[in-house]
C-alpha cells in the first residue's frame, strides 16, 4: 500500500491571499504573476524547501480561442526533481494546483473581456 500525502492544509492557508490578489488583479499579467508566486510558495512548503523553483518555471496557459480553463506548465527544474515526482504521484498536489489554475484562468478570462481596465492602469 502506498502512502498518500495531503497538502489541503497548505492550500487552505494560501487560498485567502490568492483570492484577494487575483480579485484585485488589474491585468492578465497580474493574474499570471499571482498564480506563479502562489504555486512557488505551495511547492516550497509541500517539499519543505527541497524544490527551489523560480518564477519562470511556472506558467499559466490560456488559449483565448478555447473555453477550456486551468491549464499550466511546470518547468523541468521542478518536474525533474525526485521529490516532486513522488509527491505528484502520491498526493493531492496536482488537484490543488489545478484548482488554483482554474480560479486564475477564470479571472484571466474576465480581465481579457475588459481590456479598458488594463489600459487605464497603463495610462496612469
Amino acid at each position: 500500500m502506498t502512502v498518500q500525502h495531503s497538502f489541503s492544509k497548505i492550500e487552505k492557508e494560501l487560498l485567502p491571499a490568492f483570492r484577494q490578489q487575483i480579485g484585485a488583479a488589474e491585468s492578465t499579467e497580474d493574474v499570471r504573476n499571482f498564480f506563479a508566486h502562489t504555486i512557488l510558495e505551495l511547492l516550497s512548503r509541500a517539499t519543505e524547501g527541497e524544490i527551489n523553483a523560480v518564477f519562470e518555471d511556472i506558467k499559466l496557459n490560456h488559449n483565448p480561442d478555447s473555453d477550456e480553463c486551468g491549464k499550466y506548465n511546470l518547468g523541468e527544474a521542478i518536474t525533474s526533481k525526485e521529490a516532486f515526482k513522488e509527491l505528484w504521484n502520491t498526493s493531492d498536489l496536482q488537484h490543488i494546483i489545478d484548482r488554483f489554475a482554474y480560479s486564475a484562468c477564470n479571472r484571466y478570462k474576465h480581465l481579457e473581456k475588459k481590456p479598458e481596465k488594463t489600459e487605464s492602469k497603463i495610462r496612469m
